[in-house]
């Protein structure tokens, strides 16, 4: 009897655990047999993942924020190569997280370990001398976005144009009645979405400009509401304290556990920390204004090594500016509401977005989850098997 298939993955931060959790699916319907462990989250999990560590362990951003956890970081990557190198796996999957990645999968490929790094870092935008080292470190690269794949095979890198799983995920037409109707919205009322960001110091950093924004929109638009997902009980109550400070209490607005993607249908314009948000909020085609505040040192270095005009992902897909982005010093309450207020009360400027927005959610449904499942099978020594009829990933998953 052949051994079992063992493959390696580790995902960094919520949403390589959703890459890592479809991934598993659409390999599961043409595999069944395999092992998969290392690290990833809870939707990982679900998919018979088996979790070394919690994936909250690499979810850090910005430059300097980094230092603090690089001791952890450091220990945790080199207890990971020692565990893979010592038992290698058949391939290695890095998902995103290319700082802890990359390194990581220089080590098992010089072992002779196949290598996959999931999700091109973002050297269209900044810090481009690192196609070198994932040229060192990925025996292929799969793409989320079509753009990227020319710049790998230029540089001689194998590389697949995946799609975005997201565009796969949500509907072309997002159901908004329906969304008001959940969230108990009178289809008259004008909803902003106010999104700080899912970590603990995103919302201690964005809360207090969000909500000196929502106060000056509340006064401009008599009658509106403002809703505000948070993930967690921490950054719930990190939000309600900076309510308390600003003396915002009276703010017609609603906190959520969760419940982003309802947010953001309901709202008529959405206030979003950069991010993978702001591609949420295009696919589900709501008008937004992009924001991002970082301590001075980060900040500094962000300008300095930046490519590109726009950080915004909706922005780069387009390649131009399509929504505003306020970042930095620009992201004052004044600037920030008078964003908003324009693109709620625009129909015109909105119905030109949905349709920018339709433009880009269709090229990113590609059915990432099948065609990356493709691409790494040939990895494996395996022939990729025949996309289902009805181009589901989830249909054929069992054991």
């Amino acid at each position: 009897m052949a051994a079992r298939v063992r493959i390696a993955l580790v995902a960094g931060e919520a949403s390589g655990d959703l890459l890592g959790a479809h991934l598993l699916q659409a390999l599961r319907a043409r595999m069944h047999e395999f092992e998969a462990f290392g690290i990833g989250g809870p939707r990982m999990l679900a998919e018979g993942f088996d979790t070394w560590h919690s994936l909250e362990q690499l979810a850090v951003r910005g430059y300097v924020e980094v230092l603090h956890s690089v001791p952890g970081l450091v220990r945790l990557r080199r207890e990971l190569r020692s565990r893979l190198l010592a038992h290698p796996p058949d391939l290695f999957i890095g998902i995103d997280a290319p700082d802890f990645n990359l390194d990581l999968e220089i080590a098992l490929r010089k072992r002779g370990v196949p290598t996959v790094h999931y999700v091109s870092p973002s050297i269209w935008a900044w810090r481009g001398e690192r196609i070198h080292k994932i040229k060192r470190a990925a025996d292929k690269v799969l793409a989320l976005f079509p753009f990227e794949a020319p710049i790998y095979e230029k540089a001689g890198v194998p590389v697949a144009y995946v799609g975005h799983p997201l565009a796969d995920e949500f509907p072309e037409v997002p159901d908004r009645d329906a969304a008001r109707d959940q969230l108990r919205l009178r289809p008259e009322t004008t909803v902003l979405a106010l999104l700080p960001g899912s970590r603990q110091s995103e919302v201690s950093r964005m809360g207090e400009l969000m909500i000196d924004t929502a106060v000056l929109v509340n006064a401009q638009v008599p009658g509106s509401h403002f809703l505000v997902p948070l993930v967690s009980r921490e950054t719930r109550l990190i939000f309600e304290g900076a309510l308390y400070r600003r003396q915002a209490e009276n703010l017609p607005l609603t906190i959520l556990y969760g419940h982003a993607h309802d947010a953001m249908v309901a709202a008529d314009a959405v206030l979003v920390a950069s991010g993978t948000a702001t591609l949420e909020a295009a696919l589900l085609k709501r008008p937004m204004v992009i924001t991002y505040k970082m301590p001075g040192a980060s900040a500094w270095i962000m300008r300095r090594r930046a490519y590109l005009p726009y950080v915004g992902l909706p922005n780069v897909l387009a390649g131009e500016f399509i929504v505003p982005e306020l970042l930095l010093d620009d992201a004052t309450p004044e600037n920030l509401a008078q964003a908003l207020v324009n693109l709620a009360t625009d129909k015109i400027v909105r119905a030109r977005l949905e349709e920018r927005f339709t433009a880009i959610h269709r090229q990113l449904r590609q059915n990432a989850a099948v065609r990356a499942a493709e691409a790494i099978l040939p990895m494996l020594g395996r022939i990729p098997a025949p996309r289902p009829g009805t181009g589901s990933v989830s249909q054929g998953a069992g054991t």
